[in-house]
């Protein structure tokens, strides 16, 4: 072993798969491989398959996978079809024809010089037409605008009357002054609107002397009765029905609650007053001063 030379001790022995021992094993019938689990050393003990090819996919059409493709869907028959068609044309005619008469109301009104007004106040719930930007003269807005503030003062004043009245007849008043503030309140808001506000509006706009005069009557009854209300004589049930000084003065006595909510009424009855005194002069001179006062006369003159 210590005196053996290898040249190459890395060199394996070369082995001839063809020598006399692979042809003996072929002859034997046995083989030296044993191929594993899935080796079948006879191959012809397995049954062939019957049916190896699967059976090919349907072919999928030009446009499967377009998103804009179109799908076909099925319509209604013909006859469903000029039904509905005729329906709408109905409809149609029908609109048209509600359009043409709007439109000759229009006309008709635009030639007798009415004017279709839209609600637009309050926004939450439009009741009337107020706009005071749009359709009153730039040197008018501010005088409208504070005659605006005495019609909302007017229902202010006429609610805390409500709520005045209400308390004393809780405190033991008779229950015939809290209907009288409840006429007061449903007869007042609207009619001033109505009688007097209204009328002004229309007159700034349209420069109408009938306009005018019917502001003048109504104001001055408005004057009168603020004034009225803010002193509220014992003229109707000891003037309890409204809050005012006198009975202010009587119930703080006895019921100071009571005597403070009349004293709140009498003060805004009282502002009431001054601010629609100074409504009426400014009116008043605009319309002499623009000749509306002569215009009237000649117009009362001729009737």
């Amino acid at each position: 072993m210590v005196g053996r030379y290898d040249p190459n001790p890395f060199e394996e022995d070369e082995v001839n798969p063809f020598s006399d021992q692979a042809a003996k094993s072929k002859t034997t019938g046995q083989s030296n491989y044993s191929g594993g689990a899935f080796f079948t050393p006879n191959p012809g003990s397995v049954p062939p398959a019957t049916n190896s090819r699967l059976a090919p996919l349907p072919p999928e059409p030009a446009d499967f996978y377009n998103p804009t493709a179109t799908v076909d869907i099925p319509l209604d028959s013909a006859k469903d079809l000029k039904k509905k068609e005729k329906e709408l044309q109905a409809k149609e005619a029908e609109l048209r024809k509600r359009e043409q008469e709007v439109k000759r109301k229009e006309e008709a009104a635009a030639r007798a010089g009415i004017v279709l007004e839209e609600k637009n106040w309050p926004p939450f719930f439009p009741l009337i037409h107020h706009d005071i930007a749009n359709e009153i003269p730039v040197h008018l807005q501010r005088l409208q605008y504070v005659a605006f503030a005495t019609w909302l003062g007017l229902i202010l004043s006429l609610t805390w009357n409500f709520i005045a009245v209400t308390t004393a007849w809780i405190r033991g008043g008779d229950a015939t002054i809290w209907f009288l503030a409840i006429i007061y309140f449903i007869s007042g808001v609207p009619g001033a609107y109505v009688l007097w506000y209204r009328p002004l509006y229309r007159a700034f706009r349209t420069d109408s002397a009938l306009n005018f005069g019917w502001f003048f009557l109504f104001y001055a009854l408005h004057i009168c009765f603020c004034i009225f209300a803010a002193v509220a004589p014992p003229v109707v049930f000891k003037g309890k029905s409204l809050a005012g000084i006198l009975p202010a003065i009587d119930l703080i006595g006895s019921h100071v609650l009571v005597g403070i909510f009349y004293f709140v009424g009498f003060g805004l009855f009282c502002l009431e007053s001054v601010l629609s005194v100074w409504v009426m002069q400014q009116v008043y001179m605009y319309f002499r001063g623009s000749g509306k006062a002569s215009q009237t006369r000649r117009e009362a003159a001729r009737g």
